[in-house]
């Protein structure tokens, strides 16, 4: 189980409207964050340093880990989130659809219509809702960047790894700088509807 893996269960748990790109960059800052845990990568300022090759059993932490910068001047930890975080919830959806984790619920009694996809009863769910219920601090974090806040109190426990610490925010950055784009096009896309509309 993965700190990323337990987040994109919370969001799908507790049914937010949680963006696709934002949970994909916070996906990607939480597989950073198991790869510090387990000693493959080092943060030196907003560098991600290689460093040991520790055999990795989950299957995106291994393709995370393959996907490294293994020579200096290393990734920014900001470029790595964008470039690792494309379509990552869609194919963390994939996965679990795969491996009978997810199921499609249809609204009627017939399997056309509106559809819906609900996470089964499995103890990886289990794990994910212990550790919200317990309000284990990165993952309320890396929850908090993508809007799912459940009214955690502000007494949270704090984090004292720095190398962690520098991750959640450069999730959190990246996540603002996302809507600020969307903003940017909407505004774009409402002025050339107004252009083409005319006096």
């Amino acid at each position: 189980m993965t700190t990323a893996k337990d987040l994109f269960i919370i969001a799908m748990d507790l049914k937010h409207s949680v963006g696709q790109g934002d949970l994909s960059l916070a996906l990607a800052g939480a597989e950073l964050i198991d790869l510090i845990g387990a000693g493959v990568v080092t943060v030196d300022g907003d560098r991600i340093v290689p460093g040991g090759q520790p055999t990795l059993e989950d299957r995106f932490m291994g393709e995370a880990a393959a996907g490294l910068t293994l020579q200096a001047p290393y990734e920014r930890i900001e470029d790595w989130m964008w470039r690792r975080g494309r379509d990552l919830s869609a194919a963390y959806q994939a996965v679990m659809e795969e491996n009978d984790e997810l199921k499609t619920q249809f609204s009627g009694r017939l399997p056309v219509g509106s559809q819906r996809v609900e996470l089964v009863d499995t103890p990886a769910r289990r794990r994910a809702a212990d550790r919200w219920k317990e309000k284990e601090p990165v993952l309320a974090s890396l929850a908090s960047a993508v809007g799912i806040d459940d009214e955690r109190s502000d007494d949270e426990p704090g984090l004292d790894d720095e190398a962690v610490t520098t991750v959640l925010a450069a999730v959190h950055d990246a996540v603002m700088e996302l809507e600020a784009v969307r903003q940017r096009r909407t505004i774009e896309n409402a002025a050339f509807a107004n252009l083409w509309r005319g006096p």
